[in-house]
C-alpha cells in the first residue's frame, strides 16, 4: 500500500462521523446529492465523502475517465461537508474490502458509515469479501425505487437481519459497533446514471 501525503487524502477533524458514499458515479445526479444530503441529517454526519471509484469490478464496461467523473462531481456538489476524492485510485484498491481497511488504518479517529443504495444490498453478497466489511462499518441502506423488496429480502439481508437497526435510531448509527445497518426510507428520486448515459446526456470522455 503506498504511503501518501496528507494533502493526497480526504479530510476530517478527529472524532468526526464521516459518511463513505462509494460508486462509479458514472456520471454524478441529482440523486446522489439527495441522499447525500438526506444522510448527512438523518445520520448527523460530520462529513460525507464521495468515493469516485477507479472501475467497477461488478460491471462489465468501463466508465468515463476518472478525470472527467471527478470533474463532474465536483461541479455538481458545493456542500462545504462534502469532498469529492479519487483515493482508492491513489491507494490502489479495487475492493471496497481493501479501500476500508486502508482508510480506517490512516484515520483511526474517525467514524465511518457506509452508504449505499438498496439496489446495492440486493447483490451485496456478491461483493468480494462482503462480510468483512460489515464487520467493519455500520451500514446505511438508502432506499431506491422499486429496490426495497429485493434489498430486504436478499441474501445479506437475512444473514444480517439481527444487527438492524430501526430508522428511528440513525441518528447514533455511527457510534454503534459493526456490524450494524439501518435501512433508510427517503423521499426517493427516479433518476440512474445508467439512463443518463442511455439518452446520450454524459458522453465518455
Amino acid at each position: 500500500m503506498p504511503v501518501l501525503p496528507r494533502y493526497q487524502l480526504p479530510h476530517a477533524p478527529d472524532g468526526a462521523t464521516v459518511g463513505l458514499f462509494g460508486g462509479s458515479f458514472d456520471p454524478a445526479h441529482a440523486g446522489h446529492v439527495h441522499v447525500t444530503r438526506h444522510a448527512l441529517r438523518a445520520l448527523k454526519l460530520d462529513r460525507m465523502w464521495w468515493l469516485v471509484s477507479p472501475g467497477n469490478p461488478l460491471k462489465p464496461n468501463a466508465p468515463a475517465s476518472l478525470a472527467a467523473r471527478m470533474e463532474h462531481a465536483r461541479r455538481l456538489i458545493d456542500d462545504p461537508r462534502v469532498i469529492v476524492s479519487d483515493v482508492e485510485a491513489r491507494l490502489g484498491t479495487r475492493a471496497t474490502c481493501d479501500t476500508l481497511a486502508a482508510l480506517q488504518t490512516r484515520f483511526p479517529r474517525l467514524r465511518f458509515v457506509w452508504i449505499m443504495g438498496a439496489d446495492n444490498l440486493a447483490g451485496f453478497h456478491h461483493w468480494e469479501n462482503w462480510r468483512s466489511i460489515a464487520a467493519r462499518v455500520p451500514m446505511a441502506v438508502i432506499a431506491r425505487p422499486g429496490a426495497q423488496q429485493a434489498a430486504l429480502g436478499s441474501v445479506a439481508a437475512r444473514s444480517l437481519r439481527g444487527h438492524r437497526v430501526p430508522q428511528a435510531q440513525a441518528a447514533a448509527l455511527a457510534y454503534r459497533p459493526a456490524p450494524a445497518w439501518c435501512f433508510m426510507t427517503i423521499p426517493m428520486r427516479a433518476i440512474s446514471s445508467s439512463e443518463l448515459r442511455a439518452t446520450g446526456r454524459w458522453p465518455k470522455r
